[in-house]
């Protein structure tokens, strides 16, 4: 997920937070999320509401999440996980099952969200979906059409998989994202293998494409690439939905002679879902239940998609949306583009490992 304006507060949170549970348990609710994934009222109209205290972090990366997972004791009562990173660590038994009686706005979520989700999560049993997007491309449009022409279809994931295209925009700065389960997929997609293939032959096919494309990537960045695009010092990147619609605004608001546009590729893209889940050893698991069905309010939910640019996942509070987001063809994508999307579910572990060691030869070249 996403990072527009992130500061990263990766916190240590272990035993600090586990000392004095008894009284901590009704008192804190210790909550480890992506930037830009929380309206900013929404933390302080919770503790009005209940009076339990939220510590609130972020992180930049599933990975960095899922590090501080298997330590064990993370401290951590609510984390939010992609969808593909949460599929694993399901698996590999690091959350506890959601009380449903203390969350009764589970009743409000998208059902057919909650059905893609229960790919990952027989049941929906372990979490609870808090946003919704895809994966795309950010352009500095003004920058792009004057190096590659204006007759140049820009909807495409031609301008960052062929060196005939990104070879031209390396000069005004082109960004990756560093996830290597974004990338192999949508390179797999791309050259039209499935994008959850097990066979290690198609991710070496990507791995070569990916190499051919590697000396005109200035940076590889889930982090502030949003920031960069929105300040001019990068034309193209492969990005969130949100991210870079925040981006736009961004431009916008600092009158940048430019505009900067979230492109959903013609031959199609992922549609990825954040996830809120309750650690095993969550110390605080009732406030942590409390907090989940907060959020998925329909007021919050709305104040979500107004302030982040990401889709809702309670259909009630779309009537709370800004006109402007819900008639925005990007974050709601058309039927049609729909269509041409797919989701990411848990591949097998050597899989994994395999496309994490291709990954690091692709960045180190």
């Amino acid at each position: 997920m996403r990072t527009f304006s992130k500061t990263v507060c990766a916190l240590a949170l272990p035993a600090l937070f586990a000392a004095s549970q008894a009284s901590a348990e009704q008192a804190y609710v210790n909550v480890y999320n992506w930037g830009n994934s929380i309206a900013r009222d929404t933390n302080a109209n919770f503790e009005k509401q209940t009076g339990i205290k939220v510590r609130y972090s972020e992180f930049d990366s599933n990975d960095t999440l899922q590090t501080k997972l298997l330590v064990g004791s993370s401290g951590y009562d609510v984390v939010v996980p992609s969808d593909s990173y949460f599929g694993r660590q399901l698996q590999a038994g690091l959350y506890r099952k959601l009380d449903k009686t203390k969350i009764p706005n589970l009743a409000k979520l998208d059902p057919v969200l909650m059905k893609i989700l229960a790919g990952s999560d027989p049941g929906n049993q372990y979490g609870v979906p808090i946003n919704w997007g895809t994966d795309g491309i950010g352009i500095n449009r003004q920058k792009v059409q004057s190096i590659l022409g204006k007759d140049t279809p820009l909807n495409t994931w031609e301008l960052l998989f062929n060196p005939k295209y990104v070879s031209r925009l390396a000069k005004c700065g082109v960004s990756l994202l560093d996830s290597p389960v974004d990338v192999f997929g949508m390179g797999l997609y791309y050259l039209k293998k499935n994008p959850l293939s097990t066979n290690p032959a198609d991710y070496q096919e990507v791995l070569k494409m990916l190499k051919a494309i590697r000396p005109y990537i200035g940076q590889f960045n889930t982090v502030s690439y949003a920031n960069d695009l929105a300040g001019g010092d990068i034309c193209m990147a492969m990005g969130y939905s949100g991210d870079v619609n925040t981006a736009r605004l961004a431009a916008q608001a600092a009158k940048k002679p430019y505009n900067i546009q979230y492109l959903i590729p013609k031959e199609g893209t992922v549609i990825w879902f954040d996830v809120m889940a309750v650690p095993k050893s969550a110390p605080n698991a009732d406030a942590a239940m409390k907090w989940i069905n907060h959020v998925i309010s329909e007021k919050e939910a709305a104040a979500l998609s107004n302030e982040t640019y990401y889709p809702t996942v309670v259909p009630g509070s779309k009537k709370l949306l800004n006109k402007e987001v819900l008639e925005d063809p990007t974050v709601y994508p058309a039927a049609a583009e729909m269509n041409t999307m797919f989701t990411v579910h848990a591949l097998p572990p050597e899989i994994m490992r395999l496309e994490t060691r291709l990954w690091q030869e692709f960045k180190t070249r």
